[in-house]
């Protein structure tokens, strides 16, 4: 099955701006009436954010992917989805736990930092097999 990761990572990087606007427009209530904090709040901003960069990084796999057989270049896009979901995914509900009444989810903690390392390792894959790429094509 191919994927098209080029719709995906549009699609991903789409949904970043809406929950963007929904934490600077949407979530300012929650502020005022407690049930999020500041820091709630920079971890939910920190979510989109982190979701957008990798959401490029999944577009400029679409575009490096095309003609490439290398399975490190193939990974690189599956890394950063996983890891916008883990991390991301993570930090959304973490932020929002006593808004959606989930304060007691305590394991989600420790899923965000398995984010991030799928988030390390899709850039690690990206450039080395970028490299294995370039000198399979001087060749």
């Amino acid at each position: 099955m191919k994927v098209n990761w080029m719709l995906k990572g549009a699609l991903l990087a789409g949904l970043s701006v809406a929950l963007g606007a929904f934490a600077a427009h949407g979530l300012e209530k929650h502020l005022e009436t407690g049930l999020m904090t500041e820091r709630q709040m920079h971890n939910f901003e920190t979510a989109a954010r982190y979701q957008m960069y990798h959401a490029l990084g999944i577009l400029l796999c679409a575009l490096v992917l095309r003609g490439s057989t290398s399975r490190l270049l193939k990974a690189a896009p599956w890394l950063f989805a996983t890891g916008i979901l883990l991390f991301s995914g993570s930090l959304y509900l973490l932020s929002l736990r006593n808004v959606l009444g989930i304060a007691n989810w305590h394991w989600l903690g420790p899923v965000t930092p398995l984010g991030g390392l799928c988030f390390l390792a899709g850039w690690v894959l990206l450039a080395l097999g970028s490299i294995s790429r370039k000198s399979s094509t001087q060749s």
